[in-house]
């Protein structure tokens, strides 16, 4: 017997970097030192502080049932308490909160929960690749707003074209950026409030990289500005805050009627997380160690970025400073596309990198770089590269 799979899986977007792994993993396979910079997955170990609550909570039994559905009020109001304290930012925790078993859950489900087939979301190009995912799945469609060098990838919200613009019932945003590492800034948040009230957009704020910000700047949250409750949500993950990514815990915060939409959805794909992962979530904000641990974390990337940057320069290689995230964002060598200038560094220096048309048409002309190894290893593979002698 066959069961093929459904028409609507068969819509869903192939994954590029199935591609990559494939590569890199028959690179190693010949037994080559690989460096690669081409992931996006934290290198360092959750905070000892964490794990411990963990440990603590797992063994309590009365973790072991079922949570409510829309999580555990404690972490609801936690999250709130958290982003009052950080952003100035007030929720309530009933309405306006909504429990994830990571980001990418609520981002991909959620045109699935709020649109119509054949309503138009708004997705910033280059950007995170999984975004597409959910336009399959809520049959919906998408159009691109590009991200250039020359406005810092941010937006340009007076060339989104009027007609497109009234269309529109939500715009994904990603702040510091993935990949690009750029962050908003306060104006441009004001401007995008502004935007979105003129034209009746929902605004989408994936703040996964949130806690990530260098020399000292900590990243803005859309949350901050006035009017972002009445026209939005924010996605906040403990992936990258916390080197959680296997955890899978993320929180939105926001609009009541977005938050009820993604919260009813998931009350008919899930009973929420695990209950013990709840109660250490909330450690994991209160606990006096947060903020040591997070600014240990911010320092770590920062240094790495500043080896890698100062080595690429030594070789004529210049990019993009990011001011966010863990991922440095370079350009290819002339007359060269990101895919076969990825090739060429795993082929003849064993270096992965993440060729910059995976997130996008405007990605091309790019390559991400992972800052997820030790400084060290960062200026080897830089060093591996200058012996091409592609940047002279």
């Amino acid at each position: 017997m066959e069961f093929p799979q459904s028409k609507l899986m068969a819509t869903l977007p192939k994954q590029f970097f199935a591609s990559l792994v494939a590569k890199v993993n028959a690179k190693v396979a010949t037994g080559a030192d690989v460096i690669n910079l081409g992931q996006g997955n934290p290198d360092q170990p959750t905070p000892a502080y964490i794990v411990q609550s963990t440990q603590k909570w797992v063994a309590d039994p009365a973790t072991h049932k079922y949570s409510q559905f829309r999580g555990q009020p404690a972490f609801k109001q936690a999250a709130a308490d958290f982003y009052q304290e950080v952003y100035g930012a007030t929720f309530d925790p009933e309405k306006e909160v909504a429990i994830l078993g990571g980001s990418k859950i609520g981002l991909v489900e959620l045109p699935w929960a709020l649109m119509n087939p054949g309503d138009l979301f708004l997705l910033p190009d280059p950007g995170y690749p999984d975004y597409l995912s959910g336009a399959a799945l809520g049959q919906v469609e998408y159009a691109t707003v590009p991200l250039k060098a020359e406005n810092n990838f941010l937006p340009d919200l007076a060339a989104i074209p009027a007609a497109i613009a009234r269309r529109a019932k939500f715009f994904y945003v990603n702040y510091p950026n993935n990949p690009t590492g750029a962050v908003a800034t306060r104006e441009f948040y004001e401007e995008l409030v502004a935007w979105a009230k003129q034209y009746e957009v929902g605004i989408i704020s994936d703040f996964a990289y949130g806690a990530l910000g260098y020399d000292g700047n900590r990243p803005i949250s859309f949350m901050e500005i006035p009017g972002a409750k009445e026209v939005g949500i924010e996605f906040y993950t403990y992936s990258k805050t916390f080197n959680m990514a296997g955890w899978r815990i993320a929180f939105a915060v926001g609009n009541a009627d977005i938050i009820e939409g993604l919260n009813l959805i998931q009350d008919h794909l899930f009973v929420s997380l695990f209950p013990a992962l709840q109660y250490a979530a909330i450690d994991a904000l209160q606990d006096p160690a947060r903020d040591g641990a997070i600014q240990a974390l911010v320092d770590r990337y920062q240094t790495r970025r500043d080896a890698f940057l100062t080595a690429a320069a030594k070789i004529g290689w210049h990019g993009f400073a990011p001011q966010g995230t863990f991922y440095a964002w370079m350009p290819t060598p002339p007359k060269m596309t990101s895919e076969e200038f990825a090739d060429v560094l795993l082929d003849q220096a064993a270096v992965a990198v993440a060729p910059g048309k995976g997130f996008g048409d405007y990605g091309e002309g790019y390559v991400r770089i992972g800052l997820l190894i030790e400084p060290a290893r960062l200026v080897e593979a830089v060093e591996r590269i200058g012996k091409l002698h592609l940047f002279e």
